[in-house]
Formats: C-alpha cells, sequence, structure tokens
C-alpha cells in the first residue's frame, strides 16, 4: 500500500518534524504514546506558564509553514492540516479551556496516570524510569492545580458534576491499595526478580504519586468544586471550537442534530426488523433478553474475554489480509489487552514507529462487571482493530517512505479515526462477518448509541429542545435517554454520560465521522462512475494517514 521508494524530506518535512521533536519534549506523554521513549522519565509542565510555553511554541511554526512552499501535494496537505490543527490550538488556548481542562476521561488527571501503561517494564533500566517518572508526578500535578486554580481566579472553571466524578477517581488513585502501589508492587522483570534497593525506591515514589493524588482530592473538594459551574451546558461558541477539534471540520451544529433525530429513528427500524428475525414476533428487548439467556455466547472472565478478543482478532487480519486488504506484516500483529484500570470504556493505542510496540486493544472492565456476550462485542473487535483503528492507524505508521512522523503518528482526528471505525463496521457487515443476525444486533445497538450521542451531545451542550417536547436538555434527562437507547449495564451508562457532559464534541464525532467518510466514498463513487474501485478508494484514504475530514474531503474530492 506503500512505495518502496523513500520521498526526498521537504522543508514543509522538516518543518513537521521537528514540531514532533518539540511535542516530545513539551509533552512528554505523547512521546510515550508514539514509542520516544527518551522523555519516559518526566511529565509535562501543566502550569499556566507551562501551557503557555506549548502554544507559543506553536505559534513559531504556524508562521514557519506559512511562509514555506509546498512541492507536491504530499507537502499540500501536510501545510493545510498542521496550520489548522495549530491555529484551533491556538484559538482554544484564546478562548482559556485550559483553565477548565478536568472531566472524567481525557483530562491531566487520568492523563498522567495512563502514561505508565505504556512503558516498557523488562529490565531494571526501565524501572529505573518508571521511577523517575513517579517521582515527577507530584510537581506535574501541582503545575495542574496551579492551572485550575488560575480559573478559579478567572471565573473559567469545568462543572461541578465533572470535579465529583474526578474528585472520586483522584481519591481511588490516592488510596494506599490504589494503582501505584499495585503497579509496584506487581513489579517484574522479564528474566527476575528487581534489585531490592530499587524495589524500595518505586514503593516510595508510588507513595509519594498517591499522596499527591490525595492533595489534587483535596484541591478539588475544597476548592474546585465550590467554584464550579452548577451548569453542564457548555454553550454554542465553546461547543462549535471543540466540535472543530474533534472532527477538523466545521458541521452545521443544528441540521447535525436534526440528522442525529433522523438517523437514531433508522437505527431503530433496523433494529426492530433484525430482531423479528432472531425471535419471530419479538421486540427488540425480548431479541435481547433471548441472546442474554444463550449460554454459547457468554464469556466469563476478564481472561476468556481477551482469549476471545485475541482469537477474533487474528481471524480479521488473517482473512481480510488475503483479500479485500493489502495489509502489511509489520502491522499483522495487534494485541488485546484488558486494561489495568476498572473505569468503562474500551481504546486503541498505535504501535511505535519502529513497532516495537505493536498496536493495542484495550478494555476496561468496570467493577462488578464480570460477564460478556459475544454477539454484542464482535463488531467491537473490529472497530478497534482490522479494518478499523489498527489498520488505519498502522499503515500510517508503516507508510514512511512517504509521509513525515507527524502525519504517521500524531496527525487526525477524533472525526477521522473513529469515523472510520464505524465505517468499517459496517463494511464487515457488507463482506458478510456480521451474517448472524445477533451479530448484527449488536453492531447496530452500537451504531443505535452513536446516532444517540449525536442527539444527546449537541441537544445538552445547546441546551435545545428535546425530542419529545418537554423542555431544554438537562443531565438528568441525557441519561433517561440513554437507558432507553442502549442494552448495557447501568454503571457503563452513568459513565458515558459523565462523559459526554464533559468532553463537549467528541462523542459525535464518531457518528459524525463515518456520516462524511460515506459521503466522501459515494461521492467519489459518482464521480468515477465505472472506473470506481473500493479497494482503491480505501487504500487512498489510509494512504493519507491521520488528517482533519476537511482536508481528507479536499485531498480525495479536489
Amino acid at each position: 500500500m506503500t512505495a518502496d521508494t523513500p520521498r526526498t524530506p521537504t522543508a514543509i518535512d522538516r518543518i513537521a518534524e521537528d514540531w514532533v521533536d518539540t511535542l516530545v519534549v513539551l509533552e512528554p506523554t505523547l512521546g510515550t504514546y508514539i514509542g520516544r521513549t527518551e522523555v519516559n522519565d518526566r511529565f509535562a509542565d501543566l502550569s499556566p506558564a507551562g501551557r503557555d510555553t506549548v502554544v507559543d511554541a506553536g505559534r513559531e511554526v504556524l508562521s514557519a509553514l506559512e511562509s514555506a512552499a509546498p512541492v507536491d501535494d504530499i507537502d499540500t496537505v501536510t501545510q493545510a492540516d498542521l496550520s489548522s490543527e495549530l491555529r484551533l490550538a491556538i484559538e482554544s488556548h484564546d478562548a482559556r479551556l485550559h483553565l477548565r481542562d478536568l472531566n472524567v476521561i481525557a483530562s491531566p488527571v487520568q492523563d498522567l496516570r495512563d502514561a505508565f501503561d505504556l512503558m516498557p517494564t523488562d529490565t531494571v533500566e526501565d524501572w529505573e524510569t518508571i521511577d523517575k517518572r513517579l517521582g515527577a508526578l507530584p510537581a506535574a500535578l501541582d503545575g495542574y492545580i496551579e492551572t485550575l486554580r488560575q480559573g478559579i481566579r478567572e471565573g473559567v472553571t469545568p462543572a461541578k458534576r465533572q470535579v465529583r466524578e474526578v474528585l472520586t477517581q483522584a481519591r481511588k488513585l490516592a488510596a494506599n491499595d490504589g494503582f501505584f502501589s499495585s503497579f509496584v508492587a506487581d513489579a517484574e522483570l522479564a528474566d527476575g526478580d528487581l534489585p531490592a534497593s530499587l524495589a524500595k525506591q518505586l514503593a516510595a515514589c508510588a507513595g509519594a504519586s498517591s499522596t499527591a493524588y490525595g492533595e489534587l482530592a483535596e484541591f478539588l473538594a475544597n476548592e474546585l468544586e465550590p467554584a464550579a459551574t452548577d451548569r453542564d451546558a457548555v454553550g454554542r461558541d465553546i461547543y462549535a471550537l471543540q466540535s472543530r477539534h474533534f472532527l477538523g471540520a466545521t458541521i452545521d451544529l443544528d441540521e447535525t442534530y436534526e440528522w442525529g433525530i433522523e438517523e437514531l429513528a433508522r437505527m431503530v427500524a433496523e433494529q426492530e426488523a433484525i430482531a423479528r428475525e432472531i425471535k419471530p414476533g419479538a421486540s427488540v428487548q425480548e431479541a435481547i433478553e433471548f441472546l442474554d439467556g444463550d449460554a454459547s455466547r457468554k464469556l466469563h472472565g476478564t481472561d476468556a474475554l481477551q482469549r476471545w478478543m485475541q482469537e477474533t482478532s487474528d481471524r480479521a487480519v488473517a482473512e481480510l489480509g488475503a483479500t479485500h486488504f493489502d495489509i502489511p506484516e509489520e502491522i499483522r500483529t495487534l494485541e488485546c489487552m484488558i486494561a489495568p484500570t476498572q473505569e468503562g470504556g474500551i481504546y486503541y493505542t498505535g504501535p511505535t514507529d519502529d513497532f516495537s510496540r505493536p498496536g493495542r486493544m484495550w478494555w476496561s472492565v468496570p467493577v462488578g462487571v464480570t460477564e460478556f456476550d459475544t454477539w454484542r462485542e464482535l463488531t467491537t473487535v473490529y472497530h478497534e482493530g482490522v479494518p478499523g483503528h489498527h489498520l488505519q492507524i498502522g499503515q500510517a505508521v508503516y507508510n514512511r517512505a512517504k509521509l513525515n512522523t507527524w502525519r504517521r503518528q500524531l496527525a487526525g482526528t477524533s472525526g477521522h479515526a473513529e469515523g472510520w471505525a464505524l465505517y468499517a463496521e459496517r463494511l464487515m457487515e457488507q463482506l458478510g462477518y456480521l451474517d448472524d443476525p445477533a451479530d448484527r444486533l449488536g453492531m447496530l445497538d452500537g451504531q443505535r448509541m452513536r446516532a444517540a450521542r449525536v442527539v444527546l451531545d449537541i441537544g445538552v451542550h445547546l441546551e435545545k429542545q428535546r425530542p419529545d417536547g418537554n423542555g431544554p436538555w438537562t443531565a438528568e434527562y441525557a441519561l433517561e435517554f440513554m437507558r432507553a437507547n442502549v442494552n448495557m449495564s447501568d454503571e457503563f451508562i452513568r459513565f458515558e454520560v459523565n462523559r459526554y457532559l464533559g468532553w463537549p464534541g467528541q462523542a459525535p464525532s464518531y457518528k459524525v465521522g463515518q456520516r462524511i467518510w460515506e459521503q466522501l466514498r459515494d461521492d467519489a463513487a459518482a464521480r468515477e462512475g465505472s472506473a470506481f474501485s473500493i479497494k482503491e478508494f480505501h487504500r487512498r484514504a489510509l494512504d493519507l494517514g491521520g488528517v482533519g475530514l476537511d482536508t481528507l474531503r479536499s485531498s480525495l474530492l479536489g
């Protein structure tokens, strides 16, 4: 899927490469994510001054980009997409979004802890690096608290609901038997035990990290919560900014809300039709109850879940790689993992640039959840793996002959990546991998949830009128709405709704991204007529790497 002859780096490539190097220094957890191990011993400066430094560096890069002349189409895409991302980062900083950067899933509270999941743990040197990063964590949290305090002074704060939920997370991390103590207590080498002195030092730094999260919890409870806003909605201006961030495109929010309502109705109708296939005359709920009673479709415990995910993924890679996609050997490995946290959520982390760490699918199983239904989750493996995230992101990493490091590993948006993953789910249906009506019902359960999220997310943050006509959206109605549209544990539903309330614009990017991907495919097919090849369309699209959806459109359709 990529040319063998390396492309000669251009001036724009060098600007992009230098920006990656700068980000690795300023945002070390980002470096960890892409496998730059030289920064694994530290964290970013999360203080207001540190945030200013990152944005000032971005302004310099933007100026250099705007002065550079593209030499080919690859340069044109890099210049357009990186410039757009930098302008948006500057605009977000000027809007002071960093002063209220706290939510239940994707804020510094989680990012600092999550960094340890991707760090090597095989050697003494690996654990010495972990020890240094643990030692740096209290200062990183101090800087973060300083930024949130500035937000309090300026009247720019997150919602109370988010503060309370994150307070619970912080207290768990602060516990004597929380993540940090368990993490170092389980430390071992690939070929033996840790030296006693290092184990002792790790325990001390783990304790200091737990204490730091305890201090964060005290700040959240005593300072931030009293100052936080009672309003969950962020309003149209912030929402539009966040939507652009997650899509890399500007959309009509009101039209998208109405489309979401229509799309949700279509998903419901599809589900109802398939429910009757599963059990004649059955409602969706009755079909689900029928399937939930089928012992052959159940997995018991996380070990069984992990084995099933891995077997399903390996089979998809082998079969699709022999038929519908050219899958390079380097990305034929996907590790399916049970995450060390229990917060809920399923996610993917890409491979390092040299593929020494492969792509990974992570499942964070909530406390108390011990049974899993394969009919619900088959489509999830395709979403996170192949032909979903792993094919998309792994292909970009592999395509080093054409793409600079920024294009391969850091560019792109949620709308591009998650939109492709939902597009991939429907593709697997079309390829016959979801012929079992039960598996199709599971896929539609996910698609229905994503459609419901479009309506909920825009509705609650723009305080639009509810679909039932009974006044504006509220957080309470959002929870009721999700319960009516998904069939999942209440723990998961509560987590998801809190996520949408604290991370505006992200949840709709999946379904809106899918909509744009499908529009682009259909537009390309209409333009090319009988010459259109879906396999060639996918190749051209994935060879671009991650880009904003506006850039994707201009690149594919001109």
